[in-house]
C-alpha cells in the first residue's frame, strides 16, 4: 500500500483542512501518518483515528518526560495560548532554538522510518524538515501552503527567511496546493513555479438542522438573534472592533466559539464596555461538534481586517461553514470572501475596518427576519456546490499523476 506522510506543526487536534485531506487520501486506499506536535498530558503520541488514519506525535523538548511527570506543576503549552507574550531572554531564546531543533530532527527520523511514498508539508513551517525527510527517504513531496507566510500576521521578523525557504523549495517539489486562486497566482508570481492547485477550505457537507445548543449551552433567556463568531481570538480579525459593534446593536446576542491570545482581553473589554449580558464565550470545541452550534446561531460574521496580503487573499474556513451551517453572513469585502457572498447571494459585505458599516449591516439583518431567511436559503443551496466532497478529487488526481509519473521513472519510461 502506498504510505503517505503529513507533517503538521501543531497537536493536529482542530486542523479541520489535514483531517480532510487524510481522510480523503484514506479512503482512497492510501495508508495515512499524520507526524504533529506531542504536548504531555494533553495528546496521545500514538493514535489511530476510526477512518484508519495514524497520528504520530513527537515532543517540543527532549525532557518531555520530565515535562510528563511534572505536567500537574507546570502549564502545558498551548499552540492556541492566551494573554501578551512577555519578553524573552537570551537563555530562552538559545534553549528555544535548541529544542525546535531536536523536534525537527525528530519529525524528520520517524518520518524516514515511516518510509513514505510521499511527503505532504502543511505550511512553510514544515516545508524544509519534510523536503529533508523526502531527499533521505526518495519520497515524492506535496507542499500545502495553507497561508502567505512572508504576508501574515504576527509574521514580520520571520517575512525574509519564510521567502527565501519558499523561492529554494518550492520549485523542487513535485505538487503544490494552497486555498485561494489569488494565493495561487501570488505564489506562481512570486517564485516562478507553475500555479498550485487550489483547495478551498471548505468543511465536508452535513446536515444539522438548526437547533438551541448556543443557547442551552450558555442558557440564554431571550429570543434575541444570535450573531456568530467562530474561529481563532487572535489580532487582525476585527474582533475588538465586533465588540464595540456590539454596543450599537441591541436586540442581539454576540458569540465567540474558539480560543487564541485574545481570549481574556476580548472578555475584559466586554466587562468594560458592559456587555455581559449580550457577549458570550465559548471555548474552542471538537470539530464533530462545531456544526450543532454553527447551525444553532443565526447570523455568521467574519469581520476580519486588512492588516496583510494573507487576509486580504483569503476567504477562511469560517465563511465556508456559516454556509454549511445555512447562516447568512456579513463579511469583510476581500475579493475572495466577494466572490462567494455575491454570487451566491448570502449575505452583505462591509468595507474592512469600517465599524459603522458593519453595525449597520448587522441592525439590517437583526431587525429583518424576512431578509435573514431568503439568504439562509441562499446558503444552503450554495452549500450543495461550496463543500468538500465536491473539490476532494483534485486532490486524489493530483496524487494519481505524482505517483504514476513515480512509476513511469520507476520503469525506465520517459
Amino acid at each position: 500500500m502506498t504510505r503517505i506522510a503529513m507533517i503538521v506543526w501543531n497537536e493536529f487536534r482542530h486542523d479541520a483542512r489535514v483531517l480532510k485531506e487524510a481522510q480523503t487520501l484514506r479512503a482512497a486506499g492510501y495508508q495515512v501518518c499524520v507526524f504533529a506536535l506531542h504536548t504531555p498530558g494533553i495528546t496521545e503520541q500514538h493514535q489511530r483515528l476510526e477512518s484508519g488514519i495514524e497520528v504520530r506525535r513527537i515532543a517540543r523538548s527532549p525532557l518531555w518526560k520530565l515535562r510528563k511527570r511534572n505536567v500537574q506543576s507546570l502549564p502545558a503549552f498551548s499552540s492556541t495560548g492566551s494573554g501578551p507574550i512577555g519578553p524573552i531572554s537570551l537563555k530562552q531564546q538559545i534553549l528555544g532554538i535548541a529544542a525546535r531543533t531536536w523536534t525537527h530532527l525528530s519529525l524528520i527520523y520517524h518520518m524516514v522510518r515511516f518510509r513514505a511514498d510521499v511527503i505532504h508539508a502543511h505550511d512553510v513551517n514544515t516545508l524544509p524538515t519534510a523536503w529533508v525527510a523526502a531527499k533521505l527517504s526518495q519520497a515524492k513531496i506535496i507542499y500545502d501552503a495553507h497561508e502567505i507566510g512572508t504576508s501574515r500576521e504576527g509574521y514580520g521578523s520571520f517575512r525574509t527567511l519564510v521567502g527565501r525557504v519558499e523561492k529554494c523549495l518550492m520549485p523542487r517539489v513535485h505538487g503544490s496546493i494552497t486555498t485561494t486562486d489569488a494565493r495561487a497566482k501570488f505564489f506562481a508570481r512570486a517564485y516562478g513555479v507553475a500555479r498550485p492547485m487550489v483547495l478551498q477550505n471548505r468543511p465536508r457537507l452535513t446536515h444539522v438542522p438548526a437547533g438551541e445548543k448556543i443557547r442551552q449551552t450558555l442558557g440564554l433567556s431571550q429570543p434575541w438573534p444570535i450573531i456568530l463568531y467562530q474561529g481563532g481570538l487572535q489580532q487582525g480579525r476585527g474582533l475588538e472592533k465586533l465588540l464595540h459593534v456590539a454596543t450599537q446593536v441591541p436586540g442581539a446576542y454576540f458569540v465567540f466559539i474558539g480560543g487564541g491570545r485574545l481570549s481574556q482581553a476580548l472578555q475584559a473589554l466586554s466587562q468594560q464596555l458592559g456587555l455581559l449580558d449580550r457577549v458570550r464565550f465559548i471555548p474552542t470545541v471538537s470539530l464533530a461538534e462545531l456544526p450543532t452550534y454553527t447551525a444553532s446561531a443565526d447570523i455568521g460574521v467574519q469581520p476580519i481586517e486588512n492588516t496583510c496580503f494573507n487576509h486580504f487573499t483569503t476567504d477562511s474556513n469560517k465563511l465556508f461553514e456559516y454556509l454549511i451551517a445555512g447562516l447568512p453572513v456579513v463579511a469583510t469585502d476581500f475579493p475572495e470572501i466577494r466572490r462567494v457572498v455575491r454570487d451566491h447571494d448570502v449575505g452583505c459585505l462591509v468595507p474592512a475596518n469600517n465599524q459603522v458599516a458593519l453595525a449597520h449591516a448587522l441592525n439590517r439583518l437583526v431587525a429583518n427576519p424576512t431578509l435573514r431567511k431568503r439568504y439562509a436559503s441562499n446558503a444552503r443551496i450554495a452549500a450543495q456546490r461550496l463543500n468538500w466532497e465536491t473539490q476532494e478529487g483534485q486532490l486524489t488526481d493530483l496524487y494519481q499523476q505524482i505517483l504514476s509519473s513515480q512509476a513511469k521513472y520507476l520503469d525506465g519510461q520517459p
